[in-house]
């Protein structure tokens, strides 16, 4: 199969029909047409086999993971997605898997409303980069620097359960078999937190995704609003499935530095932590306030009211 009848057959003229795309797939550039009032929120993330997956992972999980991974850098900025491309490397023409990861890919571009505008394919090691495209309203992006001394600090959802996935699919840990399936659906298909990331505009002071730990992405709060926190170990939300297979010690480091969570992790004042609950409330999403920012610049844990020293740290790149 050659490469434009690769594209034909797996991308083109598939999932979300959008009106603001002008022209889609098959020329050299697509045309899109931004709604008035609003800025472009841009992001790209790339998956490299062997490195951010595995080979044996199933196509129509890698898919779905791909865009979802997008689709959290959205939602921690606040904005609505609208948009995407997609560079595609392969070490070979493989049908059967094309058409799963096409279905996954689409299922959650269906979901979310996105629509895939172009990108490119080429022979190599397996690779997927997706640049994803959102649009939010002027001044009311959500930013890392906004923290200020005093506003509480809250997450979405449940902590360390994709990284306890990750481990069962890799024969590092034994969990229950009521809780397998769970635990292995959290690590292949996150929930971009979009709804929630539309909610807290205008009310929290800051926000980020939770892709390489709570650790390490608190710290890029940190360091941009140039304060510290302080976080309270015995209030990070832990789903039954992580705490019933591991011992506590093991539950705060999945919590901490497991990563690929994808949910949101965000500052909020004072004066705006009824509204904040009214408005997650609506969106569906739970949450839990788990510390507060304070002076200085360190990153401090305390469990059971008690200081905590913590040698747990997220995943680093390089």
């Amino acid at each position: 199969m050659k490469e434009f009848q690769l594209i034909e057959q797996f991308f083109t003229n598939r999932g979300q029909k959008r009106r603001d795309v002008t022209l889609g797939i098959g020329d050299d550039c697509a045309l899109v047409q931004p709604c008035e009032g609003k800025v472009i929120a841009i992001s790209c993330d790339t998956l490299v086999e062997g490195v951010h997956f595995f080979a044996d992972m199933p196509a129509k999980a890698l898919g779905y993971k791909s865009l979802a991974a997008n689709l959290s850098d959205l939602a921690a900025m606040g904005a609505e997605p609208a948009w995407m491309t997609l560079a595609l490397s392969l070490p070979e023409v493989d049908e059967k898997w094309l058409e799963q990861f096409s279905l996954g890919l689409f299922e959650a571009a269906e979901y979310y409303g996105v629509a895939l505008i172009g990108g490119d394919t080429t022979r190599g090691p397996k690779c997927i980069n997706i640049t994803i495209h959102g649009q939010v309203p002027e001044k009311k992006a959500l930013k890392r620097s906004g923290a200020n001394i005093g506003d509480w600090v809250f997450v979405t959802g449940t902590l360390g359960d994709s990284a306890l996935g990750l481990d069962i699919l890799t024969g590092d840990k034994q969990v229950a078999e009521e809780d397998k399936a769970y635990l292995i659906n959290r690590h292949y298909y996150p929930t971009p937190r979009v709804l929630a990331g539309h909610a807290l505009r205008g009310l929290a002071s800051s926000a980020i995704d939770l892709s390489d730990g709570l650790s390490s992405d608190l710290g890029h709060i940190l360091k941009a609003s140039h304060v510290g926190a302080v976080i309270e170990l015995d209030s990070l939300p832990l789903s039954e499935q992580l705490t019933n297979n591991v011992d506590q010690q093991q539950a705060l480091a999945y919590a901490l530095t497991g990563g690929e969570d994808y949910e949101l992790l965000f500052t909020v004042p004072e004066s705006q932590r009824g509204a904040i609950a009214t408005a997650l409330l609506h969106a569906g999403v739970k949450f839990a306030r788990i510390g507060q920012i304070c002076a200085g610049d360190k990153l401090k844990f305390t469990l059971n009211g008690e200081p905590f020293k913590s040698e747990f740290k997220g995943f680093k790149h390089f």
